[in-house]
């Protein structure tokens, strides 16, 4: 993925080094009552951190919603909101090299992977983990462990509201982790397969019994030849599949091509690599996987 993104990388350091040169990584960091600043790297993070931050500190995210972390391109004031930042939260697992490898010759700001403790499934026919360790909330609840201990060490006097609102997130997660059970345990074995353009769903197949397809892997591999799709019409055909689904920051062609050539309909759009816009009813990360999971039992359960 580093390969990709190598040119453009040195370019932005080059470009930068000298706007980023004059400001201190910590300058506009912390003060006293003003809390920890963190950046993190896209949406669906930001989401997760700020429920553990709360008021004790301020959020931002780089990537924009509605657009996928894999390839995005930092514009001028990502640098600075990097810089500005006491800690910058990536999910890690590969998913924003070349966005690090960038930040860390242009920055002193710590760079923390919150995935760390995942257990890593990889992708197929590679030597690379897929980093879509979110997309499950039995792993949501190692990444905020890690977040929480990481802000704790930061600000010691912030602990007992970080913990108190981790704790809080926490039985979210656990009784979302519940619910997804209940709702998914109606769909017949041979219909448990989600399929979408970029196999993101692997570790939520592994946690919930699905087995997961895609046109690609992973976004930033994106193809799309003719052979991958005729392999998804076959496998839909195969398997009898009763629908197939879109993703909110992917191109519908794809999955539009095999909907019409094999007669399953697209059951709805589903979110992964962002949490929704403004009126989405996923604009947060439990709403997004609620979402998801209504549409995967719509679809599949027949």
């Amino acid at each position: 993925m580093f390969q990709k993104k190598s040119l453009l990388s040195l370019s932005f350091i080059l470009i930068f080094s000298f706007f980023l040169a004059a400001c201190s990584s910590n300058e506009a960091s912390t003060e006293a009552g003003d809390g920890l600043k963190v950046t993190t790297s896209f949406s669906v993070l930001g989401d997760i951190i700020e429920n553990i931050i709360g008021d004790h500190g301020s959020v931002e995210y780089i990537v924009p919603v509605g657009e996928e972390p894999h390839e995005y391109e930092p514009v001028p004031s990502d640098f600075q909101k990097v810089a500005d930042a006491d800690v910058f939260y990536v999910n890690g697992l590969d998913l924003e090299e070349w966005l690090e490898k960038v930040v860390s010759n242009a920055s002193d700001t710590d760079i923390v992977a919150v995935s760390e403790g995942v257990t890593p499934i990889p992708l197929v026919g590679d030597d690379e983990d897929d980093p879509h360790a979110w997309l499950s909330p039995k792993n949501v609840i190692t990444y905020v462990e890690n977040i929480v201990n990481d802000l704790i060490e930061r600000d010691p006097e912030g602990e007992s509201i970080y913990r108190a609102n981790a704790d809080a997130y926490i039985g979210e997660l656990q009784e979302l982790d519940a619910w997804v059970e209940e709702e998914v345990a109606g769909i017949s074995e041979e219909h448990r397969v989600i399929i979408v353009s970029e196999n993101a769903f692997k570790y939520f197949g592994a946690d919930y019994g699905f087995d997961t397809e895609g046109v690609w892997e992973i976004n930033s591999h994106e193809e799309g030849t003719p052979q991958q799709i005729s392999r998804l019409v076959d496998l839909v055909n195969d398997r009898n599949v009763p629908a197939v689904f879109v993703e909110s920051t992917v191109d519908k062609r794809y999955m539009e091509t095999i909907s019409n050539e094999t007669g399953v309909p697209i059951a709805g759009e589903v979110y992964t690599d962002a949490i929704g816009a403004a009126g989405s009813g996923a604009e947060t990360y439990i709403d997004m996987i609620k979402h998801n999971v209504s549409v995967f039992v719509e679809g599949l359960k027949q």
